[in-house]
C-alpha cells in the first residue's frame, strides 16, 4: 500500500523566497571557499590582527561554518524541489550559524578586528536569515507546498 502525499501549487512568492535564498547561501559559499583556499599571498594582504584572529580560529568552527553555509544551499535546493527535507537541512544549517556566531561574539574580539559594521550586522543578518528560511519552510510544509 502506498501513500501519497497531495500538494499544492505554491504561489509565486514562495519561488521568489526560495531563489532569493538559494543565492544568499551560494555567496555564503563562495565565502566559505574562499577562506578554505585562502593563498598564502591572500593571507600576506590581510591586516595582521584579521590573520591573527583568522588562523586561530579552532577547526569546529570552520566545520560549524561548512555546514551553515552547505546545509543552507541545499536546504534551499530542497525547497525549489518541493522537498519537505528542507525543514530539517535547514535547522542544521541554523545550529551551524548558531555555533559559528556565538563563537565569533563570545569567544572572540571580532568586534574589535572587524569593526561594528562586519563583526555585527552582517553576522546579525546572517542570523535572521538562517532563522526566516527555517520558518519559511516550516509554513511551506503546513501549507502543503512542499511533501
Amino acid at each position: 500500500m502506498t501513500t501519497t502525499t497531495s500538494s499544492t501549487k505554491p504561489p509565486a512568492w514562495f519561488w521568489i523566497a526560495s531563489v532569493l535564498g538559494l543565492l544568499w547561501n551560494a555567496l555564503g559559499v563562495f565565502a566559505y571557499l574562499g577562506q578554505a583556499f585562502m593563498t598564502e599571498e591572500m593571507k600576506a594582504a590581510l591586516p595582521e590582527d584579521q590573520l591573527q584572529l583568522m588562523e586561530s580560529t579552532p577547526a569546529w568552527v570552520t566545520g560549524a561554518f561548512a555546514v551553515a553555509v552547505w546545509g543552507g544551499l541545499l536546504g534551499c535546493i530542497f525547497l525549489l524541489l518541493r522537498k519537505r527535507w528542507a525543514k530539517p537541512v535547514l535547522l542544521v544549517s541554523l545550529i551551524g550559524i548558531l555555533l559559528q556566531l556565538g563563537y565569533s561574539f563570545l569567544m572572540t574580539n571580532a568586534i574589535e578586528v572587524y569593526g561594528a559594521v562586519q563583526a555585527l550586522v552582517t553576522p546579525a543578518l546572517v542570523l535572521i536569515i538562517g532563522i526566516l528560511l527555517y520558518f519559511f519552510s516550516g509554513i511551506a510544509i503546513k501549507k502543503r507546498w512542499i511533501s
